[in-house]
């Protein structure tokens, strides 16, 4: 049989050897392979290995009739698609309901006729082929609409994550890039805060990397901006980064960006910081936390003003300005091998040191004045006056937190003051002016330390959140840690 005239296979079952040698003889004459069985039971294990394209099936046979074969073929899902014709001398109409009840789409009737079995034949095997063939197109397009609805789905979701990395980001510039930042917010008349504004403004005139020192809540940041909005790049981003805040597995990322996929969870492409600050400023806050791990990667961003984004090897290149600050003592540091010494070489081209309130507190009058305003705008409170004794309370006091404490304290105050007066609340009895008794010759870090006991006990131990001791003292937490293990300050058990 020429297989370019293949048709087809036919599987055929009769118990009588002339009927299957006439019909084997014309169905392979026609183009046709053909297998045969005598019975039901051959049949069936035929059809396992065959897998023929048709079945001419006898009723009348010894053993398994035809019905009970054409069931036992049909309840296979193997073999239930293959089209049975029944072959069959019974004319009755019951007999044939039956047969197609049992699954058989057609009937020949004995005697056979050659041309009535070559008919049928051609048209089942033309309607399975054309079921198979549709089949297998509906499946195709199935899979295309499927590839094709989670390709949509995909750039859907890209398209959301980029909508939302680029609202995230201009948050981020409304918030952190202001260039209209200038002296005027640094409120002073002290001569030591004087003399530093005047080396920030022949400093901010050239590149040079600064490093602003001081503890926490002196207001380092407002210094930094003051580098930056006298400086030439005044027109360019200030973008902020506090290195305390951030988990140390997140720190690379947000200052270098990475890829989509570059590890677990980088869904998109990130933008680091110091690529927003290309050509403008990048405040490192809290600079001796930054861990020791990514201080070499920080070193050559200062030397050669390079990086890699994770998950790319192409290098990036900036023009970045770079002002740190820390109130940590990073020699302390280099001495413990918590920070490299090359990198504090690098970023102490020109230091400056903020002082600690208590140590200008002659600006605590214009501080509190300030602070009133604010936050009598925010709150719709009139406050006209301070009495003299609330200015002496706030000037004894030691100031842990400096002026972010100190703002901290005259926001509490105004929201509580009646009668256009402020009035501080008793909650410190230092500030308040409620008597407190100490024995003669206290240590100032004994008053510290009752003082930061006092407010960790009201606010029951808690350190971090809106109502945490940090907060209270406008302290960030883990200054104030720091504060506690160096005071020797531990919770009772």
């Amino acid at each position: 049989m020429n297989n370019s005239n293949f048709r087809g296979s036919i599987l055929i079952v009769d118990d009588v050897p002339a009927n299957i040698a006439v019909l084997l003889d014309f169905l392979t004459e026609s183009g046709f392979r053909t297998f045969v069985a005598e019975n039901g039971d051959s049949a069936i294990e035929q059809i396992q290995y065959s897998a023929p394209d048709l079945i001419l099936l006898d009723i009348m046979m010894p053993g398994l009739d035809g019905f009970e074969t054409c069931r036992l073929i049909k309840q296979n899902p193997v073999t239930n698609d293959i089209p049975v014709i029944f072959m069959s001398s019974l004319s009755e109409t019951v007999d044939k309901v039956r047969g197609f009840e049992v699954g058989a789409v057609d009937y020949i009737t004995k005697p056979i006729q050659h041309e009535e079995v070559l008919a049928r034949v051609n048209t089942h095997i033309t309607l399975k082929n054309l079921r198979e063939e549709m089949q297998k197109t509906n499946e195709k397009l199935e899979q295309r609409v499927s590839e094709r609805t989670n390709e949509l789905r995909n750039a859907l979701e890209e398209v959301n994550r980029l909508k939302k990395q680029l609202e995230e980001e201009n948050i981020y510039l409304k918030e952190e890039i202001k260039s209209d930042h200038n002296f005027d917010e640094i409120i002073s008349n002290d001569p030591e805060i004087i003399k530093i504004l005047n080396k920030i403004t022949q400093v901010a005139e050239t590149d040079s990397t600064v490093l602003i020192l001081g503890e926490t809540g002196t207001g380092k940041e407002l210094f930094s901006r003051a580098v930056h909005s006298s400086s030439k790049r005044k027109n360019k981003s200030l973008v902020k980064v506090n290195c305390a805040s951030l988990p140390a597995n997140l720190i690379e990322s947000e200052l270098f960006g990475h890829e989509k996929g570059a590890f677990t969870g980088a869904l998109a492409k990130k933008i680091g910081r110091f690529e927003l600050a290309d050509g403008g400023t990048i405040f490192l806050d809290e600079i001796g936390d930054l861990p020791l791990e990514l201080q070499s990667k920080l070193l050559r961003v200062l030397q050669e003003g390079e990086f890699e984004r994770l998950g790319n090897p192409h290098t990036v290149k900036v023009d970045v300005r770079v002002v740190a600050a820390t109130n940590r003592d990073l020699k302390k540091e280099i001495e413990e091998g918590k920070f490299r010494q090359d990198l504090y070489y690098r970023l102490n081209v020109f230091p400056v040191t903020i002082p600690p309130l208590n140590r200008r507190i002659n600006d605590i009058p214009l501080l509190a004045r300030h602070f009133v305003d604010k936050y009598s705008r925010k709150t719709g409170r009139i406050i006209n006056s301070i009495p003299n004794s609330v200015i002496n309370s706030l000037k004894s006091y030691n100031w842990p937190g400096n002026v972010r404490e100190l703002e901290n304290v005259i926001e509490r105050a105004v929201i509580l003051s009646s009668d256009g007066k402020l009035q501080i609340d008793d909650s410190i009895p230092a500030i308040s002016g409620r008597p407190v008794t100490r024995p003669e010759g206290i240590k100032l870090k004994d008053v510290e330390k009752a003082h930061i006991l006092s407010i960790l006990e009201e606010s029951n131990w808690i350190i971090d959140g809106p109502r945490g001791t940090a907060k209270k003292l406008g302290l960030a937490p883990s200054t104030l840690r720091d504060k506690m293990k160096r005071l020797g300050i531990m919770r009772p058990k």
